[in-house]
């Protein structure tokens, strides 16, 4: 062993050391899971509360906003075509820029390894269950970005920040619970840099340098011992962007975003037409699966929960995280990139996640446990089309992971401003360190470090649902008022 592998693996040692009690006890706290059945049975489940507290959320403003995420598509798709945008509107980006910076924080690593994992643990049919929430979680993400709009700071320049954080404390104050909104704005800003630090940063380098490792020989291969040197490339592309700001941040997503997804839906297509014969028997095996009869917890709880949980996981619906970059969207009207942030979930969940399920399941590769399931088991349904394919998925993995560092670069930093009162150099410190974080993440394993940005992301979820059930009149009222002006020619279309 070389001595930079010996500094490297006594540096894993000891982050290990010092992070795996902190990792276990907030993990513990945030992904607390209610056990069901024997645990030496076969049907024995854990439940994580957190995932029910997502569900819930995405259940009740589906209801309430009396089905949106059916109703208000067509409206979303002109939004982001422009056919409403007006050029004196308040913000920095279009419709669409904000869509894809969006967009390009929730479609990651989760979306082809968590889907993964989730049909090997939970059988084909967890894909209905995925669907099914992801369809849901639409309305939850309308709520949290009308309120992002409504409650954003303008500033003379132009520039704005908004999000969880100044809702929270702006839109709790009017209605009366301004020391509440306070703490949870605060809460939420702190849990928002420990994410994207983590689980936005440095979990998204590490997976993709491995896997671009992988496919150029592993780690005997010509760059199985320049980790670090990855990282770095990492971190220059990354400063390179989000140095910018969100105008600079927006230029790249929209076209790497629609790319991205674009490559990525063609592989999956390619596997799934390759396998053209197993169609009918997957789409079977889907249908049949959510609702197995044998073993009520092993078997439709079990399948449900890991469908539930790959979709609250996949697109952070209830977490608020888009809402800060759908805040700075050009429009005088909150609800208009509610209906906007609609399509989010759906290109997210149901397409993307959908097309990586299906892969896995034509294939059978999620049968296999000779390996661990994750992206290895999307790597092997794409081997079966050529040896050469699973190229074409590392190809999306860096693409993926690039486009959610620089997302949450943003996330991160505007929680620092909300916290330091927009100091400039605070901002540009986080972004330092932010780059820093990409190097140290595609260098070491961090188990324990990412274990615990996992938390602090999920942990943005508990003040921000909060939040969203306390100023639920406020949304519908910008919500139905919103439609009732379109419907009055109020918002007239625009000249194309």
């Amino acid at each position: 062993m070389s001595a930079p592998q010996v500094r490297a693996n006594s540096v894993d040692e000891a982050i290990s050391n010092a992070m795996t009690p902190v990792a276990d006890f907030i993990s513990g706290i945030i992904f607390y899971s209610v056990k069901i059945g024997n645990p030496d049975s076969i049907n024995y489940i854990e439940f994580p509360v957190i995932v029910v507290w997502l569900v819930a959320a995405a259940l009740f403003f589906t209801v309430y906003l009396k089905f949106q995420n059916v109703t208000g598509v067509k409206h979303a798709v002109d939004l982001v075509r422009g056919k409403y945008s007006k050029p004196g509107d308040a913000g920095e980006v279009s419709h669409f820029q904000a869509l894809t910076t969006a967009i390009s924080g929730t479609v990651g690593l989760g979306n082809i390894a968590g889907v993964a994992v989730a049909v090997s643990i939970g059988g084909p049919g967890a894909t209905f269950w995925m669907i099914v929430v992801g369809f849901l979680s639409m309305s939850t993400k309308m709520a949290e970005c009308t309120l992002g709009v409504k409650y954003r700071v303008e500033r003379p320049d132009g520039s704005v920040s908004g999000g969880p954080m100044y809702y929270l404390r702006d839109g709790l104050a009017s209605i009366g619970k301004r020391r509440l909104g306070r703490v949870l704005a605060v809460l939420f800003a702190l849990f928002c840099i420990g994410g994207a630090l983590g689980g936005g940063n440095m979990f998204q380098a590490n997976q993709a340098t491995s896997q671009i490792i992988n496919v150029t020989g592993g780690e005997d291969g010509p760059l199985g011992q320049w980790r670090f040197v990855i990282g770095i490339i990492f971190a220059l592309g990354v400063g390179a962007v989000i140095i910018g700001g969100i105008k600079s941040i927006a230029k790249v997503t929209e076209k790497i975003v629609p790319f991205m997804a674009v490559l990525y839906i063609i592989g999956c297509l390619a596997v799934i037409f390759s396998n053209f014969t197993a169609i009918p028997d997957a789409i079977g095996q889907i249908f049949v699966g959510a609702f197995i009869p044998e073993g009520i917890a092993g078997g439709i709880i079990g399948v449900l929960i890991q469908g539930f949980q790959r979709a609250a996981f996949s697109n952070e619906a209830g977490v608020g995280s888009a809402s800060i970059a759908h805040s700075a969207v050009k429009t005088n009207e909150p609800a208009t990139e509610g209906f906007v942030s609609l399509l989010e979930p759906f290109i997210d969940t149901v397409v993307i996640c959908t097309m990586t399920a299906l892969a896995v399941v034509i294939t059978g590769t999620w049968r296999d446990t000779s390996s661990a399931a994750g992206v290895e088991t999307t790597s092997a349904a794409f081997a079966t089309v050529a040896p050469w394919f699973p190229i074409l998925l590392a190809v999306a993995v860096v693409l993926f992971a690039f486009s959610t560092m620089i997302s949450w670069s943003y996330y991160g930093m505007k929680a620092t401003g909300y916290l330091f009162k927009d100091s400039p150099r605070a901002e540009l410190g986080f972004k330092i360190v932010f780059c820093m974080f990409t190097v140290i993440g595609a260098s070491l394993s961090l188990g324990p470090v990412i274990a615990f940005s996992d938390a602090m992301i999920f942990a943005m979820a508990i003040p921000n649902v909060i939040g969203l059930y306390l100023m639920a009149r406020i949304i519908r009222k910008e919500v139905f008022g919103y439609r009732a002006r379109v419907r009055s020619g109020e918002h007239a279309m625009v000249d194309q």
